[in-house]
């Protein structure tokens, strides 16, 4: 007699059929569930990252590709310049750590680098927590023991009730029992400092490993012992000016973690729109385009200019915001100033006196804007020469 399917094992089967049963999962790593986080409202980034759907592909199959994405040469240079920063068992990389984050610790002569190797995400979050685990024990109490590098480990973050397992470049734990997390990136430090918004999308992503592995830390709490600390203090290692030596930085993502914990658990559970859509919905991309579309535009999304740079789908969602009229294709901080009024035509309706509550201070501030956009076209008018007259002093040429 079969076992009853649990939950959990539900939910897996129902997202494998919206991805479509031939099509593998794609990995929600940090860097989408960033972006992920700072549009919790976007339903359809959510149930497609939860199945694993391939959005670039979506994309292109959608007829509306999309350059997202990192080139091939740039994978290969960070690479190279991981591989270096962590040769000789990590020496280089603790140095950085012990110089920038724990400089009241004793010098990383050696370190321990455990074995992470396990079969499949599960069994390598398990391994890792073990590591994580014995790393901790070991030192407890006594804030005097060695180092211990663990060279991309996996870990697990709950997204919405499903599991998405990340893989940081190393977590470090220090001789205190305390963790860190380093981030390895590929952009050039110059004299001591970095392209801020690309240091603030590294933040963000390792403000996401920081919260999983505040997840680890209290899942390993037994009795009354206290969990092991996670610094929220990250380590950013980039190559120094133009080559390809290491430099690094201490990097305080307390911010950035407060705002992805907040905004991902705002997140609508991924189970619960999935039972709202419709019988039969499936995004694989080999279905014909106008169901694939069905499909698509069956989950709402929440699409702004800032999706540009952080999602596959952002010109598909784009196209369908303008051809509806949607304010959100503005900004964020337009759709925010103008209320109730969602779609371009009710805007210039109000506007116009056609619609809208005068007493409304939205509506008084678009109609004001309008009387004095009028006067001034009219005064603009009255200025401009008549046809075929010259200007005084003009000169003809």
């Amino acid at each position: 007699m079969p076992l009853p399917r649990t939950r959990g094992t539900a939910l897996r089967q129902r997202l494998a059929e919206l991805r479509g049963p031939a099509v593998p999962p794609k990995a929600l790593d940090a860097r989408a569930l960033a972006a992920l986080a700072a549009n919790p409202g976007c339903r359809r980034r959510a149930i497609l990252d939860g199945a694993g759907v391939n959005k670039a592909t979506l994309a292109s199959a959608l007829g509306s590709p999309s350059a997202f994405g990192q080139s091939q040469f740039a994978l290969a240079r960070g690479n190279t310049f991981e591989a270096r920063v962590k040769a000789d068992g990590g020496a280089e990389l603790l140095r950085l750590v012990h110089e920038k984050l724990d400089p009241g610790a004793v010098a990383p002569a050696e370190a321990e680098v455990p074995d992470l190797t396990a079969t499949g995400p599960e069994g390598r979050t398990a391994r890792t927590a073990l590591a994580l685990r014995d790393a901790t024990t070991a030192r407890a109490g006594t804030g005097t023991g060695g180092w211990t590098l663990l060279d991309h480990p996996m870990l697990a973050l709950d997204v919405a009730g499903s599991p998405a397992f990340l893989e940081p470049d190393a977590v470090v734990v220090h001789p205190d029992g305390s963790w860190s997390v380093v981030e390895i990136k590929s952009f050039p430090m110059l004299d001591g400092s970095a392209d801020p918004a690309k240091v603030g999308a590294a933040a963000r992503q390792a403000a996401v490993y920081v919260l999983a592995l505040e997840e680890v830390a209290a899942r390993l709490t037994q009795g009354s012992d206290p969990a092991p600390t996670v610094r929220h203090r990250v380590l950013l290692v980039c190559p120094k000016d133009f080559s390809n030596l290491p430099a690094a930085s201490a990097v305080d993502v307390r911010k950035q973690r407060a705002v992805t914990g907040r905004q991902l658990s705002r997140l609508t559970r991924i189970e619960d729109i999935a039972e709202a859509l419709p019988e039969g919905t499936c995004f694989a991309p080999d279905l014909p385009t106008a169901e694939l579309t069905a499909a698509v535009e069956s989950v709402p999304a929440e699409y702004a200019p800032e999706c540009l740079s952080a999602c596959e789908l952002a010109f598909h969602c784009r196209d369908r915001s303008r051809a509806q009229g949607a304010v959100t294709s503005l900004g964020r901080s337009v759709r925010s100033e103008l209320g109730a009024l969602t779609t371009v035509d009710d805007v210039l309706s109000a506007a116009h006196g056609r619609s809208g509550d005068p007493q409304d201070p939205t509506v008084a501030a678009l109609r004001r804007a309008a009387t004095l956009r009028a006067e001034a076209l009219r005064g603009a008018e009255l200025a401009a020469p008549e046809p075929g007259l010259e200007p005084e002093g003009a000169v003809c040429r």
